[in-house]
């Protein structure tokens, strides 16, 4: 399974489309008994902020989960389109937020842009 951070520097970035890049780490389950762990980490830059596009291309990537500070309506809508899971709300290290989805302590906080804008309308995100 794969799971994509919106990621400025080594944090989660506050607006998803606006982010430097995406952390995606390949997790898989170590054994029955055993949590999801992670096998691979791997950064890809953004390759660019258009209405639609991320949500494509982070499915062509084979991302099963979004996780990011803010994200605006019409990407979210993607998402869930393509069964894609999105988490919204999450601030922290990248590497601290995959353990904490892993482990099911990550809980989306509903952080959702409803105008296409920047941070100056949409609490930071």
């Amino acid at each position: 399974m794969k799971v994509a951070i919106a990621t400025d520097g080594q944090s989660v970035s506050q607006h998803f489309g606006h982010c430097e890049g995406f952390t995606i780490y390949d997790c898989s389950q170590a054994s029955k008994t055993n949590p999801m762990v992670v096998q691979k980490k791997e950064f890809i830059p953004n390759p660019g902020h258009q209405p639609g596009f991320l949500p494509n291309f982070l499915n062509e990537q084979g991302v099963k989960v979004i996780i990011a500070g803010g994200m605006g309506d019409g990407a979210v809508q993607i998402f869930n389109e393509k069964k894609i899971e999105v988490i919204t709300g999450a601030s922290g290290k990248i590497d601290v937020i995959i353990d904490e989805y892993l482990s099911g302590k990550l809980k989306s906080a509903g952080s959702i842009c409803h105008e296409h804008q920047h941070s100056d309308s949409c609490g930071g995100h």
